[in-house]
Parts: C-alpha cells; sequence; structure tokens
C-alpha cells in the first residue's frame, strides 16, 4: 500500500516560486509512474505533470516550461519545483502515483492513478 503526503503549500505572489514534495512511501520498491494534479475551485481536477520510473517526464502546456516533476529515491520522495507563478495556478495541488506495469503514465488519465495525497494548497496572488 503506498501512502502520500505533499506539504510545501502556501501562498505567493505573481512571479514567484514554490517547490511541493510528496512523501511516497514504497516509492524505491517498485516501479511506480509519479504524477501530480491540481484542481482550483469550480474547476476539474486537472494533471499537470509525471514522471516515469526511467524519469521520462510529461508537462501540461499550462504549466510547460515554468514547473518541474523530479524524483528523489533516497528519500522517497516526490517533488515540483514550480517558477514564474501565476494567479491562475491557484488551486489545491494533489500528488498521485500508479504501478507502471497497469498504466500509461498520461496526464490526461487520471483514472489511472491509484493511489493519491490529501493535497495542499496554493495560493497566488497578482
Amino acid at each position: 500500500q503506498v501512502q502520500l503526503e505533499e506539504s510545501g503549500g502556501g501562498s505567493v505572489q505573481a512571479g514567484g516560486s514554490l517547490t511541493l514534495s510528496c512523501a511516497a512511501s514504497l516509492l524505491r520498491d517498485s516501479a511506480f509512474c509519479m504524477a501530480w494534479f491540481r484542481q482550483a475551485p469550480g474547476k476539474e481536477r486537472e494533471g499537470i505533470a509525471t514522471e516515469e520510473s526511467d524519469e521520462s517526464t510529461t508537462y501540461a502546456d499550462s504549466v510547460k516550461g515554468r514547473f518541474t516533476i523530479s524524483r528523489d529515491y533516497d528519500k522517497d520522495t516526490l517533488y515540483l519545483h514550480m517558477n514564474n507563478l501565476k494567479p491562475e495556478d491557484s488551486a489545491i495541488y494533489y500528488c498521485a502515483a500508479a504501478e507502471e506495469a497497469y498504466s500509461a503514465c498520461e496526464i490526461n488519465l487520471e483514472s489511472d492513478f491509484r493511489y493519491w495525497g490529501q493535497g495542499t494548497q496554493v495560493t497566488v496572488s497578482s
């Protein structure tokens, strides 16, 4: 059973940076596709970044060039480095995991992700 716990959310002004962390038990024990999703008020949850165990990554167009997903096996932690933040980035951010054997590891396939964290709030002010 994979357990995920996000941290690092907070409030920041537009143009600023934040790094989210996701403590992920068993990250190093199996091949997991890891992802970050977000949900803004009144909107559907959207996938914004994925990383496979071979470190290949994909990004939503809305964050490409500004956000970076990465993992640290020594710390069993997934990260989302966010730069040049915009007010429209304000949302609850969720960490998610899927066994690669059963997942295409795509940001548009939310149903593939079996394990979820509780979310962390990011607020960007203009």
